[in-house]
């Protein structure tokens, strides 16, 4: 019998959110954990994701249902500084300084805003650094057509692993395939450990993914910005959300970088989709409601999804999960600039007493790269909706990011959609 193995080292290309379905004292949502609490990937979650990218009977051929599986995943384990997995107990005093970095992990805190610009909701979630390196294997029996094509659609770039993808969680990145065919005669030869050399590296080849259309944000700010952590430091009562990467380049984790997170890029884009495709029924339908936001709008339903909900002739529960994916923003460290604001008292017009408070921004001029991959199949009106709405935000006609009111998060620029620059009419 013929076994065509593969190696695979893929590196978050943003934070990755693999949860472990259960919470703690700490955090709403941890993530899968190994038995020496690194980060880990389980092998079924990989086989989930891939498994979707084929058509039910080529699925059920693939990864089995009646007669079994013709492919085995391992688990994902995490890669350290010299590239190798840890398949033993480490013990507390053996732990690198590299591995103790895994210890405190990325906090992400949501706070779902409505329509009308208020909190409605907040949880916070435990992600996994952008850079983390995995490394897993495939074992493909027999058919090298279905190990290639495995090898092929991993390297897609619309493959997002795990969980809060359209919050811009989970993009993968390869950074290594190396395989080995082994024969009955030699198997005896091939260890399961992750750390066996195979033989021949493979051509990496990133393909997109024809199912999505890619739109690509080139902004450069105008003036300061926020994107709140919700935190304050010694100078300033509000600052801005930064994270750190690792980097294996130097062994460890990277400075402060500023994020522009998924989250609320989407939550924007989100609300403007909904005025636009109102304003479209307006023009087009009198009879249509056209105030309808959130959930209720049939454009951002399209679009971004919906929750699941019982349809009141068949009774059944109907739901969507979104059709775009975002990627989180990281940029090197910037200059800030702080605020001083105070309420006045509107009827002496002085300020009021204990309402002075700091606001610390970034003041940057570079340019900021957000990539947007929306599936096709959508509706020409959704579509229009969303392509003005990105116009809005190159315009600076749309502000990203908080305090907008005070008129920060205003950026200017160019949308490209498959590389081509989209234009007014």
């Amino acid at each position: 019998m013929t076994r065509h193995i593969a190696h695979i080292i893929i590196q978050a290309d943003t934070p990755l959110k693999v949860g472990s379905n259960g919470s703690d004292f700490l955090q709403d949502a941890p993530i899968q954990k190994d038995f020496n609490n690194l980060p880990m990937i389980l092998g079924t979650s990989i086989a989930g994701v891939l498994r979707k990218e084929f058509k039910e009977d080529e699925a059920n051929d693939i990864f089995g249902k009646d007669e079994g599986s013709k492919v085995i995943f391992s688990n994902a384990l995490l890669l350290d500084e010299n590239n190798e997995v840890s398949e033993e107990l480490i013990l507390e005093k053996d732990r690198t300084e590299f591995l103790k970095k895994f210890d405190n992990l990325p906090i992400r805190e949501h706070t779902v805003i409505s329509d009308k610009g208020v909190s409605d909701n907040k949880f916070d979630e435990e992600v996994v650094y952008k850079g983390t390196r995995f490394k897993f294997y495939i074992e493909v029996l027999e058919d090298k057509n279905i190990f290639n094509t495995l090898l092929e659609k991993i390297q897609l770039n619309s493959l997002r692993l795990g969980g809060g993808s359209s919050k811009g969680f989970g993009k993968l990145k390869v950074i290594s395939i190396k395989t080995q065919t082994f024969t009955q005669d030699d198997y005896y030869t091939y260890s399961s450990s992750l750390n066996h050399k195979l033989k021949d590296l493979q051509e990496l080849n990133v393909s997109n993914d024809k199912r999505y259309t890619k739109y690509t944000l080139k902004l450069t700010p105008e003036d300061f910005f926020i994107f709140g952590s919700g935190f304050g430091d010694n100078e300033a009562d509000m600052t801005p959300v930064y994270e750190q990467v690792i980097d294996y380049k130097i062994g460890g984790l990277s400075k402060n970088m500023i994020l522009i997170p998924a989250s609320s890029i989407k939550g924007a884009i989100s609300h403007r989709v909904a005025f636009y495709y109102n304003k479209y029924l307006l023009k087009n339908d009198k009879t249509a409601d056209y105030k309808k936001t959130g959930e209720e709008n049939e454009a951002v339903k399209a679009i971004f999804g919906h929750k699941k909900e019982e349809d009141k002739k068949t009774k059944k529960e109907l739901g969507q999960k979104g059709k775009i994916l975002i990627s989180d923003c990281f940029k090197p460290k910037a200059q800030e600039k702080v605020f001083d604001h105070v309420a006045i008292d509107r009827f002496t017009g002085g300020g009021i007493d204990g309402a002075l408070f700091q606001e610390k921004t970034i003041a940057d001029d570079r340019e900021y790269i957000i990539e947007i991959l929306l599936e096709n199949g959508i509706d020409e009106e959704y579509i229009q909706a969303f392509e003005k709405t990105l116009k809005d935000i190159c315009s600076g006609m749309l502000p990203l990011g908080g305090a907008t009111t005070k008129g920060h998060g205003v950026f200017c620029g160019k949308v490209f959609k498959d590389g081509v620059e989209l234009k007014d009419e």
